[in-house]
């Protein structure tokens, strides 16, 4: 007995050294599995030329219950990459508090991604543009005193070296030098666009190598600014050009003459914001680009592939001086060759046979999986409803209006009160530096409303006698994502509130965030509301549960969630007319859809459709 005792306690550390053995042995397998570096002309997989064919997918774009669909559909196309960006302010809402869980688990989407047989382009910049709010930044960074971004200022390269090192704790470790698929991890984002302090770009490196990110970098700008935004020793990857000799020429004028040559966005079409026609090119436009470029060896990354959706409030806006703020819309269609929905379309198909005239000899592309069901549901009426101005919330008092970020709020909206005394007659009433969209309420009734697309700031007024309540609800629209207005980026009542050139003051700011629209107590349906904005729910019961799309026509402006997910804006003008709605986020049984309503706040019941319509302008716009 004493003989076996000793004989087991002699056995289990040999055993566990041998488990360690074959454990080591496998993962040095796995990490010296694959070898990635730069030829003089291609790119070299194991030591073998390796043309890249990449796709971009943004995972907060697409349900994650959905990305390996979204994936094979890359693969059926003919892609052996997919690129992505990093969103900050996905990442780090809140200063010092991360998430990487569920649709922000970027390390489940880079690894669902090997499982598919795809590598993987990062992008994690940190700015990333991308039609997103604030080009990726959180907007706590703008309530920092003397942050500058893509600067050498102090506090942002603090604020960027936490979270860059937090983004590598997640996917250095999936580089392909690390037994991962990450191919590649680009440097900064279009840099040349913006500026060119190289001693900036030079700290973006060191940061990058800092955190782990220990394998091969580059740098992206467009064709004319890849003099202001490469990194000397970095592969200078081209955006915008297509033309191979002209590519070529381009990467190699600063890359000590040589390649590999990398198109790393190449734009099959384009992205609409709202007010404006829906853009689309033909495939048949782009189908003998692509031809050309991967004839001549180079490698791409299509931007999108499939754009999917920007949903809550995550949409960005353009504006410069010459042209009027521009946000986005909430679909991101793209009308690229996988709709909004992971649907092949028609540039899909092309580009597939164009792909596959360039595959290896004997390699045959998986077959095209059949396209998803959508349908139109029956009509959904709402139960209750709820004004959103009964909604409970501390306000928060101040002699002069408080911004978004002085009230430590990111997106949604602000309602901003204050009461007039000895104001009676007509008037003009002018916001300040407006951002975005106000709605002007007297006494509890709309007379009017502010729109900084249009460039309105002021509107006439008649001020009743007595004491009179003055509401303004503020929404905001969506931070610039480009340009130099990247640190003019305050939300809400920005400067001040004049009535007849007299400013307005102690105010009271109410938060409307709406993070959540749970635990909101709801009215019948017919009680009689006030013109204040209103939130309206409804249930609908599915037996199946398949794509739709809710049919905003007869809407005005709003916000609609599906059980608890928030769909995105909605607003007549349009382009976009429809929200799509994923199959992912619906179940059997019953189904609850709320409806944050601005304008048309009388509407009973919401209709359903097959198909979107993303390409229908109003009149009244």
């Amino acid at each position: 007995m004493t003989t076996n005792h000793n004989s087991r306690f002699f056995r289990t550390p040999v055993i566990l050294l041998l488990m360690l053995l074959l454990v080591s042995h496998s993962a040095w397998t796995q990490t010296s599995k694959h070898t990635f570096a730069l030829g003089d002309s291609t790119f070299l997989l194991d030591g073998k030329t390796f043309l890249m064919i990449s796709g971009e997918l943004h995972y907060p774009r697409i349900p994650k219950e959905a990305w390996r669909h979204r994936m094979r559909m890359a693969k059926a196309m003919g892609l052996n990459t997919i690129g992505t960006y990093v969103f900050w302010n996905v990442h780090e809402p809140e200063k010092g508090k991360y998430d990487f869980s569920g649709n922000n688990d970027i390390a489940a989407f880079v690894k669902i991604a090997q499982e598919e047989g795809l590598w993987v382009v990062l992008r994690p910049s940190p700015y990333v543009c991308a039609e997103w709010e604030f080009g990726g930044y959180p907007y706590w960074l703008q309530k920092e005193e003397g942050l500058v971004v893509r600067s050498l200022e102090p506090k942002f390269i603090t604020a960027y070296r936490k979270y860059i090192h937090e983004v590598a704790r997640q996917l250095a470790p999936l580089q392909v030098n690390h037994g991962g698929n990450i191919l590649m991890v680009q440097v900064e984002n279009e840099y040349g666009f913006y500026s060119n302090d190289k001693a900036y770009l030079e700290e973006n490196k060191r940061l990058f190598i800092e955190a782990g990110f220990d394998g091969l970098l580059y740098t992206c700008d467009p064709a004319p600014k890849v003099k202001d935004g490469h990194i000397p020793g970095l592969l200078p990857a081209v955006n915008g050009l297509d033309n191979p000799k002209d590519v070529k020429a381009l990467v190699r004028e600063y890359h000590n003459g040589k390649g590999p040559f990398y198109i790393a966005e190449w734009y099959p079409a384009w992205f609409d914001w709202w007010g404006t026609p829906h853009h689309t090119v033909p495939a048949k436009d782009h189908a003998p680009k692509l031809d050309a470029v991967l004839a001549a060896g180079i490698s791409i990354n299509m931007y999108m592939f499939h754009g999917g959706t920007t949903r809550g409030f995550m949409n960005g806006a353009n504006y410069n001086d010459k042209n009027p703020y521009e946000p986005q819309i909430s679909s991101y269609d793209y009308d690229a060759p996988l709709d909004e929905a992971g649907n092949a379309t028609e540039k899909f198909m092309e580009f597939r046979n164009v792909i596959q005239k360039h595959l290896p000899k004997g390699q045959v592309l998986p077959a095209v999986p059949a396209p998803k069901k959508a349908v139109a549901l029956p009509l959904i009426n709402f139960s209750g409803e709820l004004n959103a101005f009964d909604i409970v919330s501390a306000p928060v008092k101040n002699v002069r209006p408080l911004t978004f970020e002085d009230l430590n709020q990111a997106y949604g909206f602000v309602r901003y009160s204050t009461t007039l005394t000895n104001k009676s007659g007509a008037g003009i009433l002018k916001i300040n530096e407006l951002r975005d969209y106000g709605i002007v309420f007297i006494n509890g009734k709309r007379v009017g409303v502010l729109d900084r697309r249009l460039r309105q700031d002021s509107l006439s007024v008649v001020i009743p006698a007595g004491e009179v309540k003055l509401d303004i609800l503020v929404e905001n629209l969506g931070r610039i994502n480009f340009g130099p207005y990247l640190l003019k980026n305050r939300k809400g009542i920005t400067a001040s509130v004049t009535l007849n050139k007299t400013e307005l003051l102690n105010w009271e700011m109410r938060s409307l965030p709406f993070n959540s629209i749970s635990n909101l107590k709801f009215t019948r349906a017919d009680r009689k509301l006030t013109e204040g904005p209103v939130i309206k729910v409804g249930e609908f019961t599915l037996n199946e549960v398949n794509d739709t799309y809710l049919d905003m026509r007869k809407w005005g402006k709003g916000v609609v969630w599906i059980n608890g997910h928030n769909l995105g804006r909605y607003w007549s003008i349009g382009p976009q007319q429809t929200i799509y709605v994923p199959a992912e986020w619906l179940k059997v049984g019953k189904n609850e859809v709320y409806v944050l309503e601005l304008l048309e706040t009388s509407q009973k019941s919401i209709e359903t459709l097959a198909k979107p319509i993303l390409d229908s302008i109003s009149s009244a716009n």
